[in-house]
């Protein structure tokens, strides 16, 4: 008798089909499992599992690979897989935009892609297009519109939550009129968008309270010039839903055009005041135009691009109201000096807290270089006033004669008046920084 081997058995057949294999998330999917009867055990990718031939599964966003098993009646296996992507987009921003300012939003594309183009909306108009990196993530500025505005950003049929911003209005301010004496001024405000809310206009002379005026988007105020002084105003508006507050504080000087050296009254005390508060160096604010005046005049004059003629137009005034306190170079406590601008700055953690004007070495010959005080001396040495000493023979120091251009011997010469206040501020071991 023969006997014919027994046939082996073979693995099932199995194939997937997905349906949709991508689109944006959550995405829902169809998984469905042929081929040869058989058991079919579903590893859908995401740390869930299923049974049966067809699966219905919402993915989160990202990047899965399912997985079925088939078990057929004799125990053999097979397996098949199919890959599926569900798309996502995250957005953020800050949680206040100005109006018709551009905001820097930020957010990542899931699963991360390098260089897809992403498109930033708001509402239903593309503001802004940026390319992802590579781990996905990207940043955009878009302009800002009106609080009932809804920002997204876009990629393949993915669309991410929306951002909703709280918005700052736009405070459009303005002087008509220099501010000379006997000249027309007055002041105009006016908010954008008109419905951002109400304007309220307080206006100040010296401490005294003499106009408030309110009004929706637009405010006009008209000054008197009778007399020299300052005007400050406030400007406040109270948000419409949707809107945060603005604020705004201006000044204007009312000034006489012309000043020099003997000049004293209302006008000289605005000149004070507003180089003392720029820190620029001066004996007392006074309303008389001294020394002091004539040397402070001309180092705004110097860091400014003036004729250094120490004495003050009407172009003077116009870059004096919109002047700000100069910047220091270095961090920390210290002294520079701008050979360039012929100045010196003394300044405290890294701000400016007095400008002094200088006369550098004629010969272009004062070290350049970071330098130290090692030798100071209270009044005079030889023909130096209250001079502190940063390298070899250099020294910064009071002489009589400071002119608006390099004239030294090769140190630094400052207005006598203003050096033993120097003095007291550079200690042994103060930084130079000259340049």
């Amino acid at each position: 008798m023969t006997f014919a081997p027994a046939g082996q058995a073979a693995p099932p057949a199995v194939s997937i089909q997905v349906s949709p294999g991508s689109g944006a998330a959550p995405l829902q999917v169809t998984l469905t499992a042929s081929g040869d009867p058989a058991l079919y055990h579903w590893d859908l990718g995401d740390g869930a599992t299923a049974g049966g031939p067809s699966v219905q599964h919402v993915y989160a966003a990202g990047k899965f690979t399912a997985r079925v098993t088939a078990t057929n009646s004799l125990g053999e296996t097979a397996q098949a897989t199919a890959t599926l992507t569900s798309v996502g987009l995250t957005l953020a921003a800050p949680h206040i935009g100005r109006y018709r300012q551009k905001l820097r939003f930020h957010g990542q594309l899931v699963p991360a892609l390098k260089g897809a183009r992403l498109g930033l909306y708001r509402g239903e108009r593309r503001i802004a297009s940026i390319r992802t990196r590579k781990d996905g993530r990207f940043f955009v500025r878009g302009r800002v519109g009106t609080p009932d505005r809804r920002y997204t950003v876009r990629y393949g049929g993915a669309v991410s939550v929306a951002v909703v911003l709280a918005v700052r209005p736009a405070l459009d301010t303005a002087f008509r009129g220099s501010g000379q004496l006997g000249h027309r001024l007055s002041f105009l405000a006016r908010s954008r968008p008109a419905s951002a809310g109400r304007l309220t206009v307080r206006v100040w002379r010296g401490s005294r309270l003499v106009k408030v005026r309110s009004g929706r988007r637009r405010v006009r105020i008209a000054l008197s010039t009778g007399s020299a002084g300052a005007y400050r105003v406030n400007v406040s508006l109270e948000p419409a839903t949707g809107y945060v507050q603005a604020r705004r504080a201006l000044e204007r000087i009312v000034f006489l055009p012309l000043l020099s050296a003997g000049s004293a009254g209302p006008s000289v005390y605005e000149l004070d005041r507003r180089l003392n508060e720029l820190h620029y160096a001066l004996g007392q604010v006074d309303g008389y135009f001294g020394r002091d005046d004539l040397d402070a005049v001309t180092a705004f004059q110097k860091l400014h691009g003036l004729p250094r003629t120490g004495a003050v137009d009407a172009r003077f005034w116009m870059e004096l109201q919109r002047a700000r306190v100069p910047r220091a170079r270095h961090a920390g406590n210290h002294v520079e000096v701008s050979k360039s601008r012929q100045v010196l700055f003394l300044a405290r953690d890294g701000k400016v807290a007095l400008t002094v004007p200088v006369s550098t070495g004629a010969t272009g010959n004062t070290p350049v270089g970071i330098w130290h005080v090692y030798r100071r001396v209270p009044g005079w040495d030889w023909v130096l006033w209250y001079p502190t000493y940063f390298t070899g023979a250099f020294a910064i120091h009071g002489y009589p004669e400071v002119p608006a251009y390099p004239a030294s011997h090769g140190c630094v010469r400052v207005p006598m008046w203003v050096a033993p206040r120097l003095f007291e501020a550079d200690d042994y071991g103060t930084t130079v920084y000259v340049y």
